[in-house]
C-alpha cells in the first residue's frame, strides 16, 4: 500500500484536482492507494478569519462564508457531471451549514476558544476531501472514505499536539482488517480528542495525518505532494539560486522542517522514524521529477552541508545576574517555568561563567514566558541578584544541518566568518552535541544576506557575488560600466565573480533595480530613474543590505567623499577614484583606514595616484614588507607630463591646455592640475601610505603659474591670461632646451619632506624620455638604495582609471 498526501497549493482550482486524480490513479495502478488531501488552497486561513471576525462582532464574516461557499459548490459542479452532483451539494451544503451555525455561535457569544478554532479550522479538509471523493466516483474508481476523526484520537494544546499513538494505531488496523477496497479518501488536518471532540494535528498537519496512516499499516513509502521540487538547500524565495536536496536522512529533514522549512511539517517524521518508512517529497506540477527522498541514511549527499535554515517568527529571552553564578538547580527552575507554561524553547545557550540563559521562544510566547520567569525569580530580582528578563525583538535564527558536519573541521569559522565579513552580527550560538546543526541568532533584517551569503559559501561553485553601487557615470563611469559588461563572463567564468550593478547615480538622476542594472541599456534606465539624493542613495544601499556590497566614486566631489564613512560603517566597500578623502585632514584619512577594519570593508583608492598603474599597491607591499623608503620621486601627472611633451613653444601655451582637456587628461578645471595641487595631493597620499604623518599645507609648491592667472573667475578669463602670458612660457621652454634639458613636474618625498615643482631634467634623467601622459614613480628604499624600483606607464586618460578601478573591484572579489 502506499500512502499520499496532496497540499492545498495542489487543490486550488478544479484543473489541478483533475491533475492530482490522474497522479493517484497512477500509483493505484499497481498498488493500493490512501489519498490524504488538505483544505483547498487558502481556505484553512479564510476558516479561521471568519472565526475571528465573528469573534470581534464583524458581520462581514458572512460575505466571506459566501465567497467559500460559491467556491466549494462551483468546484462540484465542473468537476462533477450533472447527474452526481446532488448527493455531493447535499453534503457539503450539510457542513457549510454547520459552520455558519458554528459562527453565528462565536458571533453572538462574541468569544472565540481555543476548541472553537480547532472545530472550524478543520472544515476545509472535510468539504475538500468530500468533493475529491464524489469527484473519483464519478471517474468509477469505486473509492472508500475514511473520516479521520474516527481514527486518530489526539490531545492538542494550542499547536502542541500529542497523538495517542496505541489507540490511534489500533482503529487504524482493525478497520483494514475487516474492510476490502483498493482507493481509500481520507481529509488530513483532523482528529477527535479523547472526549470524542473534533480537534485539528496543528497547521501543516495533513502530512502528520499520512505518517500516522503510514506508521500504523507498516507501508513500505510515503508520498508528500507539495508545489516544489523537494526540500531544497535554502529558501528559494530567498535564495534564487538554492537546489532540491536529491537525498536526506530523517534527522537532517527533522532539523530543517524544525527551523522553518516548510515543505514538511515537524511532527510528521516522528512515526515514520519509528517504522523506517521512506518519504518522497514531490512535485503535484512536476511529478515526474526526482523530488527528495527522506530515509534513514544520506549517502547520496555528498556535500557536508545538506541544507541552510531559518526561523524568523522568534524573539530572545535574557537572563543574567551574579545572583545565578554557581547556584544549583537555577536552570532547572529556569525551564521548569517555562515547561508550566507550555512554552517550547527553540534555542539555548547559557555563558560559561553562569553568568546569563538566553533561550528563543515563539515570539507570541515570548510576554508570557518573561511574566512567569519575573514572577518565579521575584525575591532574586528585588534583591538585585538578578537583573528582570530582557525580551529582543527583530530576531531570526539562521541553522546549518548535515549529518557530515561533525566529520569536518572548520564549518563553525567558515559560518562566522561568511556572516561577519558581511557585517551581519550574531547575538546568540548554539549548537548540538550531535553536531547535526549550528545554528545562530542574527537581526530580522539580515536573513536574506545571511541566507545568501551562506549558502554562496557552502553550496555554489566557488563564485562571489559583488553588487556595485556607482555614482559618477562621466568619463571614467562610462568607461568603467563598459568593461564591466564586456568582461562579466570571463569574471564568471575564469575568476568565479558574479559583478551585478545594482545603483548607478550622476549628479542629476538616480536607479535601482534589485535584479542588477542591464549594463548594454544603462543610459535609458538612468534617465528613467528618480532623483538624486546622495542620503537616499545611502539609504537604498543599506536598504538592499546585500552582500560583498561596493560603493565606487568616480567623481571628484568632495560631498560625495565626505559619505565614505557612512558606507564603511554599514561594512560597505569603497573604491574610488577622487583623491579628496585621502588627501583629506589626517584624521580622515586615518578613521577611513581604522572603519575599513573595524567593519571588515575595503577601502581601495588605487586610482588616486597613477591611474590604473599599480603606484600605491607596490608602495603598500613595500612596507608591509618591512622595507624602508628613503625617497620618492616622480612624475604624477599626466595631463602636466602631457603639456609639457607636446608644448615647444611654436603652437601657444593655451592650445596645448585646450589639447589635453578635449583629450580628457584635465580636470574640468584644468587650473587643478596646472596648479600643482592635484600633484600635491598624490604625493601627500603616497608619503602617509609611506607612514608620514603629513598635510596638504606641508607640500611645498613652486608654481609655474602666475597668481593672476589663478585667480582667474572661469576658464574662459583663465585662457585670457594664458594667451597674454605665452612670452613666459615661451622663456621657461627655451632655457631648458638650449640646455638640452626637457620640463617635467616632479614630486618628491625625502627626509619626511615633501615637495612639488616644474624641474629641467637631463638625458640620463630617468624622466627625460618619458612621453605623452605617461606617469612613473622612483622608490628608493633600503632595498633599492641606488637603482630605485620603477613604476611607469599611462597614468591619465578614462579608459586606464577605468581599469584600475576595475582591478580594486576584482581585489576585493579576490578578498
Amino acid at each position: 500500500m502506499k500512502i499520499l498526501k496532496f497540499g492545498g497549493s495542489s487543490l486550488a482550482s478544479p484543473r489541478r484536482i483533475k491533475d492530482v486524480a490522474n497522479i493517484v490513479l497512477e500509483h493505484h495502478q499497481s498498488d493500493p492507494v490512501i489519498a490524504v488531501f488538505s483544505a483547498f488552497g487558502g481556505v484553512t486561513n479564510d476558516l479561521l478569519k471568519m472565526a475571528e471576525l465573528a469573534a470581534a462582532e464583524d458581520g462581514s464574516y458572512k460575505e466571506l462564508l459566501a465567497t467559500n461557499e460559491k467556491r466549494h459548490l462551483d468546484a462540484v459542479r465542473e468537476l462533477l457531471p450533472v447527474q452526481s452532483q446532488s448527493g455531493i451539494l447535499s453534503k457539503v451544503k450539510t457542513e457549510l451549514n454547520h459552520l455558519e451555525t458554528l459562527y453565528e455561535g462565536v458571533f453572538l457569544l462574541n468569544e472565540l476558544s481555543n476548541k472553537t478554532k480547532h472545530v472550524v479550522a478543520g472544515f476545509g479538509e472535510i468539504l475538500s476531501s468530500l468533493i475529491i471523493h464524489g469527484y473519483f466516483n464519478s471517474l468509477k474508481a469505486n473509492p472508500q472514505y475514511l473520516d479521520s476523526r474516527d481514527f486518530i484520537t489526539c490531545r492538542n494544546n494550542n499547536e502542541k499536539v500529542q497523538v495517542n499513538y496505541k489507540l490511534t494505531y489500533d482503529k487504524i488496523k482493525e478497520h483494514f482488517q475487516s474492510t476490502g477496497g483498493a482507493l481509500f479518501i481520507a481529509p488530513g488536518f483532523i482528529a477527535k480528542n479523547e472526549q470524542g471532540v473534533p480537534s485539528t494535528l496543528g497547521r501543516g498537519g495533513s502530512d502528520f495525518t499520512a505518517a500516522i496512516f503510514a506508521a500504523a499499516l507498516d507501508v513500505e513509502e510515503v508520498y508528500i505532494y507539495t508545489d516544489v521540487d523537494g526540500m531544497y538547500t535554502a529558501n528559494p524565495s530567498i535564495v534564487p539560486q538554492a537546489y532540491p536536496i536529491k537525498s536526506i536522512s530523517y534527522e537532517e529533514a527533522m532539523e530543517l522542517s524544525h527551523f522553518g522549512a516548510k515543505v514538511l511539517y515537524p511532527p510528521t517524521l516522528q512515526p515514520l522514524v519509528e517504522k523506517n518508512i521512506k518519504i518522497y517529497i514531490k512535485n503535484t506540477f512536476n511529478p515526474a521529477g526526482e523530488g527528495t527522498t527522506i530515509s534513514k541514511s544520506s549517502r547520496e549527499n555528498f556535500r557536508w552541508v545538506t541544507g541552510i535554515t531559518h526561523i524568523d517568527a522568534v524573539k530572545l529571552l535574557n537572563i543574567e545576574g551574579s545572583g545565578m553564578v554557581g547556584i544549583p538547580g537555577f536552570s532547572k527552575r529556569f525551564f521548569e517555568v517555562l515547561f508550566q507554561e507550555n512554552i517550547n524553547v527553540v534555542l539555548i545557550t547559557q555563558a560559561s561563567s553562569e553568568h546569563s540563559i538566553c533561550v528563543a521562544v515563539k515570539d507570541d510566547e515570548a510576554q508570557l514566558a518573561k511574566e512567569a520567569l519575573d514572577e518565579a525569580f521575584e525575591v532574586e530580582i528585588s534583591f538585585k541578584k538578578i537583573k528582570p528578563v530582557e525580551i529582543e525583538e527583530n530576531v531570526a535564527i539562521v541553522a546549518l544541518v548535515g549529518d557530515a558536519m561533525k566529520s569536518h573541521h572548520g564549518l563553525s569559522g567558515k559560518m562566522f566568518s561568511a556572516l561577519g565579513n558581511n557585517n551581519i552580527n550574531i547575538r546568540a550560538i548554539a549548537q548540538g552535541s550531535s553536531e547535526r546543526n549550528i545554528s545562530a541568532v542574527i537581526s530580522k533584517k539580515d536573513v536574506p544576506k545571511a541566507l545568501n551569503t551562506l549558502h554562496e559559501q557552502f553550496f555554489e561553485v566557488p563564485s562571489k557575488e559583488l553588487n556595485l553601487y556607482i555614482t559618477g557615470v562621466g568619463n571614467v563611469g562610462s568607461k568603467l560600466l563598459g568593461q564591466l559588461e564586456k568582461q562579466r563572463e570571463y569574471l564568471l567564468e575564469k575568476l568565479r565573480l558574479k559583478v551585478r550593478v545594482m545603483g548607478l547615480s550622476n549628479s542629476r538622476q538616480m536607479v535601482f533595480n534589485e535584479e542588477g542594472i542591464d549594463l548594454k541599456k544603462w543610459q535609458a534606465e538612468l534617465e528613467n530613474g528618480e532623483k538624486a539624493d546622495k542620503e537616499k542613495f545611502l539609504e537604498k544601499v543599506n536598504g538592499f543590505n546585500l552582500r560583498n556590497s561596493i560603493f565606487v566614486d568616480n567623481t571628484a566631489s568632495t560631498e560625495i567623499s565626505s559619505w565614505y564613512k557612512e558606507y564603511l560603517r554599514n561594512s560597505v566597500s569603497v573604491v574610488t577614484c577622487n583623491k579628496i578623502a585621502c588627501s583629506d585632514d589626517f584624521r580622515n584619512y586615518l578613521e577611513l583606514q581604522d572603519l575599513a577594519r573595524e567593519y571588515g570593508a575595503s577601502f581601495l583608492y588605487e586610482t588616486n595616484v597613477g591611474a590604473g598603474l599599480p603606484i600605491i599597491d607596490t608602495l603598500k607591499n613595500l612596507v608591509a614588507s618591512g622595507d624602508n623608503i628613503i625617497k620618492i620621486q616622480a612624475v604624477l601627472s599626466g595631463s602636466l607630463n602631457f603639456v609639457f611633451n607636446t608644448y615647444n613653444a611654436t603652437e601657444p601655451f593655451y592650445k596645448v591646455v585646450e589639447m589635453a582637456m578635449k583629450e580628457g587628461y584635465t580636470e574640468p578645471d584644468p587650473r587643478i592640475d596646472l596648479s600643482g595641487v592635484d600633484v600635491a595631493r598624490k604625493i601627500l597620499i603616497l608619503a602617509r601610505e609611506s607612514g608620514y604623518r603629513m598635510e596638504l599645507e606641508d607640500i611645498e609648491k613652486e608654481n609655474f603659474l602666475s597668481e593672476e592667472s589663478l585667480r582667474a573667475s572661469s576658464n574662459e578669463e583663465f585662457f585670457e591670461i594664458l594667451k597674454a602670458e605665452e612670452d613666459r612660457f615661451k622663456e621657461i621652454y627655451r632655457n631648458a632646451s638650449e640646455k638640452g634639458k626637457r620640463l617635467k613636474y616632479v614630486a618628491q618625498l625625502e627626509d619626511g619632506k615633501a615637495k612639488v615643482g616644474l624641474q629641467e631634467v637631463g638625458p640620463a634623467h630617468p624622466f627625460y624620455d618619458l612621453s605623452g601622459s605617461d606617469n612613473i614613480v622612483l622608490f628608493f628604499t633600503g632595498r633599492y638604495p641606488e637603482q630605485p624600483l620603477i613604476v611607469k606607464g599611462a597614468g591619465a586618460g578614462a579608459e586606464v582609471t577605468a581599469s584600475g578601478i576595475f582591478a580594486d573591484i576584482i581585489r576585493i572579489g579576490k578578498k
